[in-house]
């Protein structure tokens, strides 16, 4: 490491010296001063720089400078808002790879991050900082006015910036309030519950529904509004069921369309169609012995329905092209957001396969009927959004606690898990705020207090209905479908509530 440097042995003091001197900080100003001090001291340069990575990951800023020894405390409003646009840091930053440079005055490098100075400068050293997760976090910058080779200092002082990355990570957990603290996360899945999250009564109930199906090869069907965690609750009953080291495998019956659907479900041999130029195998061949989860199976053409009653009554199926069936082991758990019922006696829904896949439904409650499961949820979608952005732990402000407990969430669980995502790219501090948390909250119009409970309940749905529709771009057939109604009695309440197609324009 030190072959490349001049005179290693002393260098090698120096350096042992720096750990040392940097291991006693008492803050993370001091600690990035110290650090800057000290890459000047160890490579004889008169410029260094510390750039870091903000809170996002995205944001690039430089956090300490050192100029003839001295630290130069610019003001934040002096300094660019990032770095986006300087390609010798954005290199360094987004491949991973040392920058040396000792021509850099004759080079075409654009260097309008260093400070300018009567003599120009020559040399240059730029090296990334590598956390413990091996990701990148910053870069350490070494500047020179004079023709020097620096790259021999690289992989030490890297190794230095390393050790600093760690330290001040550990100054700012330690600088944490103690009541603020936010325990590490613990991802042993609940005896009870599943690996799910909510302690709420709701959930208490769709727990107990679960064991009792759990090691049975009963289908099950999973009702409940758009964002409820369908797709959870399937990957749970599988994971914790006997086919647990068997395939999990999804489906979206509306992805496709019904010839398409056929195929990708059922497979086909070589010659069934055109451009069918082998054989392949269906997504039951591919979840044989595990789970096939059949989601919007409420969007299923017809065709499709009688001969997915036929794989549930005799666990067979037939290829497309193929006058052979074979037997498959697949349990098969189906989900939905819309009214089987109702689409049964639209004739839109065979009935026969309706019972036969209603023989265990389970209806997972909406978000606002799980009282005191909001907060759980978020806690936990921002610990793995931390963990994903590989950033420390984030606090909650009792004003963004309150901000989520009051709104009723009618994206459910996935609509609370995008707000807490988005929040924390937005948090640069460590508190999450109510201000990071875009709620749409419904405010009752202000002439409201005089109206009784059916003229209130109006409103209510008024506003329901003109904000699906404007979802939608007016499209009356798509709204019914996510409000889970049929598509004449949501005209119906169109004409009861006067709502007109020029309500929802804009």
């Amino acid at each position: 490491m030190f072959t490349q440097v001049p005179q290693p042995l002393i260098y090698a003091e120096a350096l042992l010296a720096q750990f040392a001197s940097l291991s006693r900080a008492a803050d993370g100003a001091a600690l990035l001063g110290d650090f800057v001090r000290g890459l000047a001291e160890l490579s004889g340069c008169e410029l260094t720089q510390l750039y870091l990575l903000d809170a996002t990951h995205t944001c690039l800023g430089m956090n300490a400078e050192c100029l003839n020894g001295i630290l130069q405390p610019r003001e934040a409003a002096s300094l660019p808002a990032d770095y986006n646009g300087e390609q010798l840091l954005q290199f360094a930053l987004c491949q991973n790879r040392v920058v040396c440079l000792s021509e850099l005055s004759g080079s075409l490098h654009e260097t309008s991050f260093l400070p300018l100075q009567a003599t120009p400068w020559q040399s240059l050293l730029c090296v990334p900082l590598v956390n413990q997760q091996k990701a990148v976090e910053g870069l350490l910058l070494c500047a020179s006015h004079r023709h020097i080779n620096l790259q021999g200092f690289a992989d030490s002082l890297g190794q230095l910036g390393s050790f600093v990355l760690g330290q001040l990570h550990l100054l700012q957990r330690l600088r944490q309030p103690s009541g603020n603290a936010v325990p590490a996360p613990v991802n042993v899945p609940s005896a009870s519950g599943y690996g799910l999250i909510g302690k709420s009564a709701a959930m208490r109930q769709t727990y107990s529904l679960i064991s009792k199906v759990l090691h049975s090869p009963y289908t099950v069907l999973l009702r409940g509004e758009t964002g409820t965690g369908k797709e959870v609750v399937a990957r749970a009953i599988h994971d914790c069921g006997p086919r647990r080291s068997q395939a999990f495998i999804v489906q979206n019956c509306a992805a496709f369309p019904e010839n398409l659907l056929e195929s990708e479900l059922f497979g086909y041999r070589k010659g069934a169609f055109t451009g069918a130029d082998r054989d392949r195998a269906g997504l039951f061949d591919a979840a044989n012995g595990g789970t096939l989860l059949l989601d919007e199976i409420g969007d299923m053409p017809l065709s499709l329905q009688a001969k997915l009653l036929r794989v549930l009554q005799e666990g067979e199926i037939r290829p497309l092209g193929s006058n052979d069936t074979h037997k498959i082991d697949v349990r098969i758990i189906a989900a939905t957001h819309r009214d089987l019922a109702v689409l049964v006696s639209e004739g839109k829904f065979r009935e026969d396969l309706y019972y036969r896949l209603a023989q265990f439904p389970i209806e997972l409650p909406a978000l606002r009927q799980r009282e005191g499961d909001i907060l759980d949820l978020a806690r936990h979608f921002a610990d793995k959004a931390c963990a994903f952005l590989q950033r420390d732990a984030v606090r909650w402000s009792d004003a963004a606690l309150d901000h989520l407990s009051g709104y009723a969430f009618p994206g459910n669980v996935r609509e609370l898990k995008g707000l807490v995502e988005r929040a924390v790219l937005l948090c640069e501090g460590g508190e999450l705020l109510a201000e990071h948390f875009s709620l749409r909250m419904e405010a009752m119009p202000e002439d409201s207090s005089g109206l009784n409970l059916r003229e209130r309940l109006e409103q209510v749905e008024r506003s329901l209905l003109l904000d699906c529709l404007r979802k939608n771009d007016g499209n009356q057939t798509l709204a019914a479908r996510e409000l889970g109604l049929p598509r004449r009695t949501l005209l119906y309440r169109l004409g009861r509530l006067n709502i007109n197609l020029g309500d929802f324009d804009g």
